[in-house]
């Protein structure tokens, strides 16, 4: 595992791992809410967190609603080394 601060960052936190498990390839952060069952509140803090980490990136930044996120490369690893273990 390259980036293992990145990792022990994810795994400490419940709906960090819950939202990244949940994230598939390009949603909403309603679609993610309703997924994860964690408030819309809560998964757009997220996001924003794991877009400042380069864990998603935001397709459409400007708009007020309705963003789209899509996981990177960087994201899709993490997440895969977090459902092997």
């Amino acid at each position: 595992m390259k980036n293992i601060e990145l990792y022990s960052w994810i795994i400490r936190g419940k709906q960090r791992r819950e939202i990244l498990k949940n994230i598939t390839d390009v949603q909403t952060p309603t679609q993610l809410s309703n997924k994860s069952g964690y408030s819309l509140n809560h998964t757009s803090r997220i996001l924003r967190e794991f877009t400042r980490k380069g864990i998603v990136k935001c397709l459409n930044p400007k708009a007020k609603t309705g963003r789209i996120y899509k996981i990177t490369l960087k994201g899709k690893r993490v997440r895969d080394e977090l459902k092997q273990n």
